[in-house]
């Protein structure tokens, strides 16, 4: 295998970062665990708001912890501790978070299960994952005296994340340190502030850009996750709520194009938005209409400042940003401690397929030992994206 490294500079601005003995670059100051990181933010910001749908209910931190306490006892009941596996299967939401949150705290292992799943995937997805309770939309959350098992460590397993993938979807196996290194990478490179940003997520939760890219590093900086009802509500949400991020998929995006219209031709006042975050495996697929998509945004939101993610579920979601990008062939520069090599025949002159590693790339798939050995080599993990890289680091689609 032919391997072109791109080395990533290490911004000296942000937490410092050092090499491993495997030659993994990692953070040096990591909370020990994703429960830890998220008790600190609740006793610091434990009267503003964490969640909110509009029209809806809204928790406060302290109220979001105590709902979160109380599924995990109710799910101690039920006989679940450490190490099981919880799958939450429901709609995005708060009830979604509380779920989640539940099942963090209970000390078991929430299973992601991505809720536009065929039934039938679905099922398959529960079964692979030897789920031991399930966490659905039907009859009301676990609940009993509240409890809390905060005793994991940066290399346990966090989170077990499936990939989208109809047709053969995958568990990822994310550790404390995957969650965390990631969560920190998003903070620093979306300059997130922490006086109490309102980011209004359009994202499934139950995958790595949902959960681990936009609803945890909101949390990290006390800053309050926003559900709108529908795409109608967005607009609502916009006013009612102050929302100042709008975080989505570009697919999402570009059918929120006639929405966009709709508020500029209705006067919307859209200036308190500051940041659109775009996240996305776009390497696999073209963006519909990506320069038609950019100008509506930069119409509609004029002062905010665009940031385009690429990631995969086998990187927590992130890996590569690039600001205000109205190409949808650029995939960006690598951040976060993430580093780049390429693999074929044409390796050597910035062609091929890409390759990861870093902080936040997991290094294996649950249960299927035959996939890791595939994709997961030598500490680099083989995304399958065939991509150019620029002597400057960019990262190009490889059609582009």
């Amino acid at each position: 295998m032919t391997q072109l490294v791109v080395e990533y500079p290490v911004d000296g601005r942000h937490a410092p970062m050092a090499r491993g003995a495997d030659g993994v670059l990692r953070y040096g100051n990591l909370n020990p665990a994703l429960t830890e990181l998220l008790d600190r933010q609740v006793h610091a910001f434990a009267h503003r708001e964490a969640v909110v749908e509009v029209g809806g209910p809204r928790l406060t931190y302290r109220e979001l912890w105590h709902a979160g306490a109380r599924i995990a006892g109710g799910l101690q009941q039920h006989g679940i501790g450490y190490g099981d596996r919880v799958a939450v299967r429901m709609p995005a939401g708060l009830r979604w978070v509380r779920a989640f949150l539940g099942a963090l705290l209970s000390g078991a292992v929430p299973v992601l299960v991505p809720s536009g799943l065929p039934h039938s995937v679905a099922e398959r997805v529960l079964a692979d994952s030897a789920a031991d309770f399930v966490l659905g939309t039907g009859g009301p959350l676990p609940d009993g005296p509240s409890f809390i098992d905060d005793g994991a460590a940066l290399d346990e397993l966090a989170v077990l994340c499936y990939t989208s993938d109809q047709h053969e979807p995958r568990g990822v196996e994310l550790t404390n340190e995957n969650l965390l290194s990631a969560v920190r990478s998003v903070v620093s490179t979306l300059d997130l502030p922490t006086d109490g940003v309102r980011n209004l997520v359009l994202l499934p939760l139950a995958g790595t850009r949902g959960c681990v890219d936009q609803l945890l590093p909101t949390f990290a900086v006390g800053g309050t996750v926003v559900f709108a009802r529908d795409i109608a509500g967005i607009a609502e949400a916009l006013v009612a709520e102050r929302v100042d991020m709008i975080s989505a998929t570009p697919e999402v995006f570009a059918g929120l194009r006639p929405t966009l219209a709709a508020m500029r031709s209705d006067g919307v006042c859209t200036h308190g938005v500051r940041r659109l975050s775009s996240a996305g495996r776009r390497a696999q697929r073209p963006i519909p209409a990506a320069g038609d998509v950019a100008e509506a945004l930069r119409a509609t939101f004029p002062v905010a400042r665009r940031w385009s993610l690429w990631g995969a579920t086998e990187t927590s979601g992130i890996g590569l940003a690039v600001d205000d990008a109205d190409s949808g062939t650029v995939l960006g520069r690598p951040f976060g401690g993430t580093e780049l090599a390429l693999s074929g025949p044409h390796a050597a002159t910035g062609h091929g397929e890409l390759l990861c590693r870093g902080p936040n790339v997991s290094s294996r798939y649950w249960n299927d030992p035959a996939s890791t050995a595939d994709r997961f080599t030598g500490g680099w993990f083989h995304t399958g994206d065939q991509v150019s890289i620029t002597a400057d680091g960019l990262v190009h689609r490889a059609d582009a």
